[in-house]
């Protein structure tokens, strides 16, 4: 008898996770149906349109189109409308992604109606409770019946908290396989000649984080970082739709297209912003992905956070916390030009099979 699972995405990292899994339970057309939902929390179609077009990810079979909100109204909107697929869908099963608003609300919509849930990047912590993100991943993984851990850490952490040992899978990290399957793509990508960039010669930033963005205050403390480093390193910043707005709202635009030796560019597709990943001088970014593909690729990466989830990246990968701490990152930028950079090794198990081995685990008749 076929199982049907549910496989949610909402905003723009999930992408890249759910459509290794998507291709992977297609193989096995006699064990499982399944459904794909985009909740629609990033809207933008640069956000979401182009990242399924770019990983050949079906088009999602129910949209929800949640659209935006504080984190309540995004939360609650999206649990009423997942709970009318789920009771008229009946899946079995439903696997969430990662650690946005629609991973936490769908979770706790199909717990209350008895329907196992699959969390995929379970365990990361940041140990620091003020990150919206950081609430979603304890109470997701606390509703999860299949735990699948991306690095040892998460184990640990499980543990920790309790959770019995047979729901604990370690199967690698999935963005992984995402970046693998497409590389020769991403290399194929025209983004460096339409930008007139040289490879090894700019610095790549992403920047989203509410704690960097929000204020007025730290917006300023960013500034301050980039006008040091456009002193030297050409920068690149394919703005994000949430930075944009609170550049506007805090009248901070102007200055900050005032920079010299900065671009501010509109959000892009899956492969040419890995290109500018890829063939960067060095990265800049708050994100949480961001940080496991540099560690893959051997990039230097400074986070402009405190604190981080994916402490590998730290141990084994190339990845710096440097918070917003000016002495610190013109030490590190400093270090990166002069050619003393981190390196970091590929860790265990991101190697582009975690997409097969959870569906190994899956397939298992007694399992659900």
């Amino acid at each position: 008898m076929k199982r049907k699972i549910c496989l949610v995405a909402g905003a723009r990292p999930n992408f890249m996770k759910i459509a290794p899994l998507e291709k992977e339970i297609s193989k096995h057309p006699n064990d499982f149906e399944k459904l794909l939902v985009h909740t629609g929390q990033h809207y933008d179609d640069e956000m979401s349109r182009s990242f399924f077009k770019d990983l050949n990810l079906q088009e999602p079979d129910i949209y929800l189109g949640v659209g935006s909100g504080t984190h309540a109204e995004q939360t609650g909107k999206i649990m009423i409308e997942f709970e009318k697929v789920c009771s008229q869908e009946k899946p079995d099963l439903i696997v969430v992604v990662g650690d946005v608003n629609s991973t936490l609300a769908c979770s706790i919509v199909v717990a209350k109606l008895n329907i196992k849930i699959a969390h995929v990047e379970a365990g990361l912590r940041s140990f620091d409770r003020t990150m919206p993100e950081e609430i979603n991943r304890i109470v997701t993984d606390s509703l999860s019946d299949f735990l699948f851990v991306s690095e040892k850490s998460g184990i640990a952490n499980l543990h920790n908290e309790g959770v019995k040992p047979e729901k604990i899978h370690f199967v690698g990290n999935i963005m992984i396989d995402s970046l693998m399957t497409n590389i020769r793509a991403i290399k194929a990508s025209k983004i460096l000649k339409e930008l007139e960039l040289k490879e090894k010669n700019y610095c790549l930033m992403t920047l989203h984080r509410p704690d960097n963005v929000d204020h007025k205050k730290s917006l300023t403390e960013i500034y301050e970082i980039l006008a040091f480093i456009s002193k030297s390193v050409r920068i690149v910043y394919p703005i994000h739709p949430r930075t944009l707005k609170m550049l506007k709202t805090h009248h901070l635009l102007e200055k900050f297209n005032g920079l010299n030796n900065f671009d501010m560019l509109q959000p892009l597709g899956y492969f040419d912003f890995m290109k500018l990943v890829t063939e960067a001088s060095f990265v800049m970014t708050d994100s949480g992905g961001i940080q496991e593909e540099t560690t893959y690729l051997n990039i230097p990466c400074l986070t402009l956070r405190n604190n981080t989830e994916r402490p590998i990246t730290l141990e084994e990968g190339s990845n710096q916390l440097v918070g917003r701490d000016i002495k610190l990152i013109k030490k590190c930028v400093s270090d990166i030009v002069a050619g003393n950079v981190k390196h970091s090794h590929k860790p265990k198990l991101w190697d582009g099979k975690t997409a097969e081995r959870i569906v190994k685990i899956l397939r298992k008749k007694e399992v659900f």
